[in-house]
C-alpha cells in the first residue's frame, strides 16, 4: 500500500492521511462502486456535473463531496448547498459569498484557500503574500471555516519524478499554514497531492491527496482499481 509505505517512511500514522477519490468525468456508477467498497471521501470539479451526479447518490448518507475546482461567485449559493466543502476559495469575495449563502443554509461550510505557487498560467489560487490578509479579512466570517490550504504544483517535465519536483511546492504550502497558524488556528489542512506526486506529498505533511486517475483510471476507459480504501495505488 503506497499510502501506507510513505506515512512509514514520514514516521505518521496511516490516519493521519485522508484519500480523496476525484471523480470528476467519471460516470456517477463508479463513484457508486467505490462508495461501496468503503470509500467516503471524494472531490468534484465542477458544481454543475456533482448536480448532476447526486440524485444517484441520495442513499449515501455518509458520503462527503467536496468542490476542488475553481468556483465562479455566481456558483456559490449551489456549491454550499451541495458540497460538503469548498477547497478552492482563493478570494474574499468567494469567501463572502460563500459565507452568505453557508447562514441561508443554516450550515457552517469547511473551506480551504487555494495557493497559486505554480508559475503555470492555468493553475488558480491566491498569491502566497495575499494570505495573511485574506485570513484576517475571513475571521469574523461566522458560517465558513478555513481548515487548511490547498494546491497544485506544476505539471512535471519528467513524470518518473513526479513527486521530487513537486516536493518544493509541497514544503512551501506547508511553510505558508505553519506560520498562519497562530492567526488561524484552525488551519490545519494541507490538500496536496495527486496520481503521480502524492507519496512526497505524504512525506511532506499532506493531509489530503487528491487521486483520480490512479483509482478511475483515465478519462476514456475509466476502469475502477479500488478495492478499500488504502489499497496499493496503480501507476498513472
Amino acid at each position: 500500500m503506497q499510502i501506507a509505505e510513505a506515512c512509514v517512511r514520514a514516521n505518521r500514522p496511516l490516519e493521519s492521511v485522508a484519500l480523496m477519490a476525484v471523480s470528476k468525468v467519471h460516470p456517477v456508477e463508479a463513484l457508486l462502486e467505490a462508495y461501496a467498497a468503503g470509500q467516503r471521501l471524494f472531490g468534484e470539479n465542477r458544481v454543475q456535473e456533482w448536480q448532476q451526479k447526486q440524485p444517484a447518490t441520495a442513499a449515501s448518507a455518509d458520503l462527503e463531496m467536496h468542490l476542488i475546482g475553481p468556483l465562479q461567485s455566481n456558483k456559490t449559493a449551489p456549491a454550499a448547498k451541495l458540497f460538503s466543502a469548498v477547497d478552492t476559495v482563493d478570494s474574499l469575495r468567494i469567501a463572502e459569498r460563500l459565507n452568505d449563502a453557508a447562514r441561508v443554509l443554516r450550515k457552517r461550510l469547511p473551506i480551504l484557500i487555494e495557493v497559486k505557487l505554480s508559475p503555470e498560467e492555468s493553475k488558480h489560487g491566491l498569491a502566497p503574500g495575499d494570505l495573511p490578509s485574506l485570513l484576517r479579512a475571513v475571521a469574523p466570517l461566522e458560517s465558513i471555516l478555513p481548515s487548511g490550504l490547498m494546491t497544485v504544483p506544476p505539471w512535471p517535465a519528467d513524470l518518473s519524478r513526479a513527486g521530487e519536483e513537486a516536493r518544493p511546492y509541497f514544503r512551501e504550502l506547508r511553510r505558508l499554514r505553519d506560520e498562519n497558524l497562530a492567526r488561524c488556528p484552525t488551519l490545519t489542512g494541507l490538500s496536496m497531492g495527486m496520481s503521480n506526486d502524492f507519496a512526497a506529498a505524504i512525506e511532506e505533511g499532506s493531509t489530503c491527496v487528491r487521486i483520480g486517475t490512479a483509482i478511475f483510471g483515465k478519462r476514456a476507459a475509466a476502469r475502477l482499481s479500488l478495492q478499500c480504501p488504502h489499497e496499493t495505488l496503480p501507476e498513472p
